[in-house]
């Protein structure tokens, strides 16, 4: 069934994409000078937004549609999962990435800091719902097959 298919791999995609984040990317970019720091954050999260948010939805979409056509919950459970990212990321996450947004580059230090390791701890929910879903998804999936 293709619409399950196509929201495995979107979670996949998004998982994937949220593990590279928290474990390569926001590690390294810690390692950075306060204004470095400020700068590569908000040029990667003007990138990640692009990518991880059509991803959460699109998958959401695809896993509902393929709960719909198969009569099996779990890719409901998938499909709410991954779609629990827009929430999240809009109450809890947005104000932080707001409050980052304000800061000039010239002005970063010690609080910035801070923010973007707060960040990183808000994503790493995030990545942690995108693994959930792909779970939920392949395990559907399997079932299919049974």
């Amino acid at each position: 069934m293709l619409a399950g298919q196509l929201s495995l791999i979107a979670a996949a995609l998004f998982a994937g994409a949220a593990i590279y984040i928290s474990v390569v990317e926001q590690p390294a970019r810690l390692r950075l000078g306060y204004q470095a720091l400020l700068t590569q954050w908000k040029s990667a999260y003007k990138r990640g937004l692009l990518m991880q948010g059509p991803l959460a939805l699109v998958g959401a979409i695809l896993g509902w549609l393929a709960s719909w056509q198969t009569k099996d919950r779990l890719w409901l459970v998938g499909a709410v999962v991954l779609v629990v990212n827009w929430p999240f990321t809009l109450f809890v996450v947005r104000p932080v990435n707001k409050q980052l947004k304000r800061i000039h580059s010239a002005g970063a230090g010690p609080e910035s800091r801070s923010l973007i390791e707060k960040w990183g701890r808000l994503h790493a929910i995030r990545t942690a719902l995108g693994l959930a879903a792909t779970l939920a998804f392949l395990w559907a999936s399997l079932r299919l097959n049974v």
